[in-house]
């Protein structure tokens, strides 16, 4: 009961989830609305392939809402390490979702492909595809300050889908002024183009976020970092056992130092501390614990 007294989440942290929470879901259902009407009007299956990927954008939007909310509670007796695991899986929510607007996005302008596509009046859908753009230029800024500041990965999906719109939204906005200017066929190849960008950003997004959920543990690179933390500590006469796991974002650490055999309890808690506490400073750890054993200096 005190570890989970003393592990609650932070309010910065908290503040920072719901500014994101907000500026997805409210800036993602705008988006959809103007382009679905848009679409409906002119036909366009570049734009309607992009309002494929801006519904999906609204429906992983409540999904975030949801994780994000379960992953800020804080531990308790049914989840001791607390929820954080509900991050990724919603980060796993989004790379589906981005998935299905890939292969609504496909059917359509193969579908309109066959069909021998139509000239689009580029006027009305080059004003939203614009502002779209500008709008998601805007949100990805914002959401990436916040997933930086927060470490937090489906943010990063979050802010970095947003980019990808921006691409299908110009992508789509070519496609449009070709059909026009050059030929129909140009506004489904502009959809097909769309849909491959879609299902590239769903596949990376799903990938990064697996780890975490499957017992992955640190790369090589952040293993060297956290042994060195923790032999730099005074005191501590090496690391001879390091096993870390991500529950969620940010890692678990388990590490057993050594420390002089001829040293009293209170020594050893002392430094046991100061090591936990060198450790769940690193930005990628978000607890440790610490073993601490004897180191017997070899005889003569």
């Amino acid at each position: 009961m005190q570890w989970i007294r003393e592990h609650q989440p932070n309010p910065e942290i908290i503040r920072a989830y719901k500014t994101a929470m907000v500026v997805s879901l409210f800036g993602n259902l705008l988006l959809a609305a103007g382009k679905g009407i848009t679409a409906y009007i002119t036909g366009s299956a570049a734009l309607y392939a992009d309002t494929a990927n801006s519904i999906a954008d609204v429906i992983y939007s409540i999904a975030l809402v949801l994780g994000l909310w379960m992953s800020i509670q804080p531990p308790d007796l049914s989840h001791p390490q607390g929820h954080a695991r509900f991050e990724p899986l919603v980060g796993l929510v989004v790379a589906l979702m981005m998935a299905i607007a890939g292969y609504e996005a496909l059917r359509t302008s193969i579908s309109r492909f066959l069909a021998g596509g139509e000239a689009i009046n580029f006027g009305l859908p080059m004003m939203v595809l614009l502002a779209g753009a500008i709008i998601k230029v805007g949100m990805y800024f914002w959401i990436m300050k916040l997933a930086r500041k927060t470490d937090s990965p489906s943010l990063k999906v979050t802010a970095k889908d947003n980019l990808s719109d921006v691409l299908t939204s110009l992508a789509a906005f070519i496609g449009i002024l070709g059909s026009s200017l050059i030929h129909p066929l140009l506004d489904p190849a502009a959809g097909f183009l769309v849909s491959l960008w879609i299902f590239n950003a769903s596949f990376q997004a799903g990938k990064e976020n697996l780890k975490f959920l499957t017992g992955a543990g640190a790369d090589d690179d952040i293993r060297r970092k956290i042994i060195q933390t923790a032999n730099k500590v005074n005191g501590v006469q090496g690391v001879h056992h390091m096993m870390s796991d991500y529950v969620g974002p940010k890692l678990i650490v388990d590490m057993h130092i050594n420390m002089p055999a001829e040293a009293t309890l209170e020594e050893v808690h002392a430094l046991e501390d100061r090591v936990v506490a060198a450790l769940e400073a690193l930005k990628e750890v978000d607890r440790a614990y610490v073993h601490v054993e004897p180191f017997e200096n070899p005889p003569g």
